[in-house]
């Protein structure tokens, strides 16, 4: 937004949305609503493409991490809801928004990974089963992708956010904030282009 370019965004959290609808008011647009929930999303998508046409940069970061345990000790629902917004999260999000984009001959689909998303750990199996997902989502709809699109998985590195400290607690806190990484992401996000398709690649 500082950069100039409109943002539209979504988020479960109505305060946080309704906070960043007061903070950032038009051209940007912020909506309540739940990645995981397909109906929602592509009435979504319908009422942005509408009014604002296909984007040039769609931002998959919707993620849930569950709570640290042995994989056998984790219950079905909590494994079936982090898949669902990980996973189905993002696939709903492509399925909106990229046909606009192929008709439009432009834009990059970012969908945000992790250092778990190419390794493992103990502890947080679903997590890391999710990311390795979203490489391997991001790497086959980069084939698909025609040029010039591009789609992109892009780990964030170690950000210290409340996720993040429900696996490491205060050690989090040795990691940049949220609003210093946004600097150096936002550049970093805003220059892929269709040279990066197919990339997983870091911030």
């Amino acid at each position: 937004a500082e950069r100039g370019h409109p943002v539209l965004g979504c988020g479960r959290s109505a305060a946080a949305v309704a906070e960043l609808a007061t903070r950032f008011g038009p051209p940007h647009d912020f909506t309540a609503l739940d990645v995981s929930e397909d109906p929602a999303v592509d009435a979504w998508a319908k009422r942005r493409l509408a009014a604002r046409g296909a984007p040039d940069l769609v931002i998959n970061n919707a993620a849930l991490m569950n709570a640290p345990a042995p994989l056998w000790k984790v219950p079905p629902e909590e494994f079936e809801q982090l898949m669902a917004v990980n996973v189905q999260g993002t696939l709903n999000v492509v399925r909106a928004f990229v046909p606009a984009m192929i008709a439009a001959e432009r834009g990059v689909i970012v969908n945000i990974s992790s250092g778990w998303g190419r390794s493992t750990d103990a502890m947080v199996g679903p997590y890391c089963a999710s990311k390795h997902a979203i490489e391997g989502l991001t790497g086959s709809l980069a084939q698909e992708l025609p040029a010039p699109l591009a789609a992109v998985a892009v780990s964030p590195g170690v950000v210290d956010t409340e996720m993040l400290r429900q696996c490491w607690d205060e050690a989090a806190g040795a990691y940049p904030k949220p609003e210093a990484w946004g600097e150096r992401a936002a550049a970093f996000l805003l220059a892929l282009g269709p040279g990066d398709n197919g990339k997983s690649t870091r911030i």
